[in-house]
């Protein structure tokens, strides 16, 4: 599946612990990715500045759903579970 335009679910619903620029403490989960364009876009997709966490995402059916919403829900429900206690 390729990303769908306008979404940018995956640089605000997760949380990401490695440094990236502009963020060096990581991004929280829920917040914006500080690379993500008003129109939902990473500026920094395609460049070796990526953080490799992002370069591995995956965007899948399952995961993203039919709309933005969706997506947004199911990665936040993710981090949620996945948060350490």
């Amino acid at each position: 599946m390729e990303c769908r335009p306008g979404c940018g679910a995956c640089c605000i619903a997760p949380s990401i612990a490695s440094p990236l620029p502009g963020m060096p403490a990581g991004k929280p989960a829920g917040v914006p990715c500080a690379h993500l364009t008003p129109d939902y876009r990473c500026e920094l997709f395609g460049r070796p500045e990526r953080p490799a966490v992002c370069a591995a995402f995956s965007a899948t059916p399952a995961l993203c759903g039919d709309r933005r919403e969706q997506a947004l829900e199911r990665i936040e429900a993710l981090e949620a579970a996945t948060r350490p206690a």
